[in-house]
């Protein structure tokens, strides 16, 4: 069966459409799933987020305007549900920083499942403002707006994530 068109999907989907339904999570979920696992760090709890996700695109698909594309859109209502099942839990620390201005270069012999592994080794509030900030490309203001808490709790949380991986990645920056 060919490819369906974002047009077509949308078009389907508020048809109800179970078939077009279907097409829709198959083209997105597997990415989808990426990034909730990567705020929530639980894949039970990175599943039910995505399922609510996607009950919550199909009921709103009508909403949907093509101001930006369709995964796009998607990935902004996963993110959100995400960020809801992951402030269930107060994981915000109050944190001692120290400055320093060591600077991590990326060694050849690094491997992205190295890296992954570090991100997922942060403790939870670093994590998910790292991921949603340095690979998601949200602002700060967004974060905060996002998870309830200041501007500086913020640029706190990635400065303290960003130390964190320094020390994490130190082996392969000594190589």
């Amino acid at each position: 069966m060919p490819q369906s068109t974002e047009k077509q999907l949308v078009d389907g989907c508020l048809k109800n459409n179970r078939k077009i339904q279907k097409q829709l999570y198959d083209r997105y979920c597997d990415a989808m799933f990426t990034i909730a696992f990567r705020i929530i760090n639980d894949y039970d709890i990175a599943n039910d987020a995505l399922q609510e996700a996607f009950i919550q695109v199909f009921t709103d698909i009508k909403q949907f305007r093509g101001e930006s594309t369709l995964g796009a859109w998607i990935k902004t209502i996963l993110v959100r549900t995400a960020i809801k099942k992951f402030k269930k839990e107060d994981v915000f620390t109050q944190l001692d920083l120290q400055q320093n201005g060591e600077i991590i270069t990326w060694q050849e012999e690094m491997k992205s499942d190295d890296l992954e592994k570090a991100i997922l080794s942060l403790a939870d509030g670093c994590r998910t403002i790292f991921l949603l900030i340095e690979v998601e490309g949200y602002t700060h203001k967004e974060v905060a707006e996002m998870l309830n808490v200041s501007e500086g709790t913020s640029k706190s949380q990635l400065h303290y994530a960003k130390k964190q991986l320094q020390i994490l990645l130190k082996d392969y920056i000594n190589r």
